[in-house]
């Protein structure tokens, strides 16, 4: 329906036959397109003062050409070009003209030429003053000090400076006196006290402490005696008797769990070589089952801390009795000494 519109004289007449053609009235084109019957005879006679705002012209347009299912656009174009838009005059161009740039460019450009001068010069000036060839010294003799080897006053030969010489015995100190045999008591207790404590040390069993390399589950730290650290990743299960599980986790390497004390329950791990137990802090090796009551662990473990007392008791009371042995040593050694200096003190009759 696009030759209604172009082919026609003009856009009233299109519309008109259109409608027409379609066998509609205005009124039936008011109630599809709610325009006033006025507007819409406004349009096809042509009359666009009769029209309310620019804005509403081209709306009713659009509505009348899509009632009769013509082009809205295509109607639109042409109503524009039957009645163009004179409430906007066309404005000149906007821009500055090419003389005002020249003539306001020059003094900057002569102010930037100015300062590009005297920043240059003043380089230039900087680098002669530097270039200077040096001036002679003021001072007319070298001084008589200044001399290599010379010293004011003095003639001769220069003095030779041979090595530094030891320095004098002190003779106001007093000889340090010694007890004859106190030194070597004192040399045998303390070896006796060293080899003691050697042997206590020789004793105890040197193991690898636990060290948390991942997220550490269960008991605290300060409940708990037995902790399983994974080695590899491996299931772990805890069920008490009646069947009831405390913890089950997929454990990754390196996290770990402790065990509290005081319940039965029974350990179930998918690979017993996959975790290693430590004991009071300490390694114990590795499960050695599938299944391993939790009451045995913590048995273990109280019995490892009695042991670890019992030592801590012995090699405390053996420190007492060397270092009784040394007061005695040092006491027997003192009273030597007094005893042979009365000796000697004492005339004879």
């Amino acid at each position: 329906m696009t030759s209604a519109i172009i082919d026609a004289p003009s856009l009233g007449a299109g519309l008109r036959a259109a409608r027409k053609a379609s066998g509609r009235t205005l009124n039936d084109l008011s109630r599809m397109t709610k325009v006033h019957p006025r507007y819409l005879s406004a349009l096809e006679e042509g009359d666009f003062s009769a029209l309310p705002s620019r804005v509403f012209a081209i709306g009713y347009v659009r509505a009348y050409a899509g009632a009769l299912g013509l082009d809205e656009q295509l109607a639109v174009e042409r109503f524009k070009r039957e009645s163009p838009d004179l409430s906007a005059p066309l404005q000149p161009p906007v821009g500055v003209a090419f003389q005002d740039v020249r003539r306001r460019s020059q003094p900057v450009l002569v102010a930037v030429a100015v300062v590009a001068v005297a920043v240059v010069g003043w380089n230039v000036f900087q680098r002669v003053s530097l270039m200077r060839a040096p001036q002679p010294s003021d001072i007319a003799s070298v001084p008589e000090s200044w001399t290599l080897g010379a010293v004011p006053g003095q003639t001769g030969a220069p003095i030779a400076i041979t090595a530094s010489q030891p320095a004098p015995p002190d003779q106001t100190t007093p000889v340090l006196y010694i007890t004859p045999g106190l030194e070597e008591q004192l040399a045998g207790a303390q070896s006796q006290e060293q080899l003691a404590a050697a042997a206590y040390q020789n004793a105890l069993p040197v193991q690898a402490a636990f060290n948390p390399r991942g997220a550490v589950y269960g008991a605290a730290a300060t409940a708990s005696q037995v902790v399983l650290q994974a080695k590899k990743a491996a299931a772990l299960v805890v069920r008490q008797a009646d069947g009831q599980v405390i913890f089950a986790r997929q454990l990754a390497a390196g996290e770990a769990w402790r065990a509290p004390m005081g319940i039965s329950a029974t350990v179930d791990v998918s690979d017993p070589a996959a975790f290693d137990v430590y004991v009071n802090g300490e390694h114990g090796g590795a499960l050695t089952g599938l299944l391993t009551p939790l009451s045995q662990l913590n048995a273990r473990a109280e019995a490892m801390a009695r042991q670890a007392a019992a030592q801590a008791q012995a090699a405390a009371q053996a420190a007492s009795q060397a270092a009784a042995r040394r007061t005695a040593a040092v006491g027997q050694g003192l009273n030597q000494g007094l005893n042979q200096g009365l000796n000697g003190a004492v005339p004879r009759p």
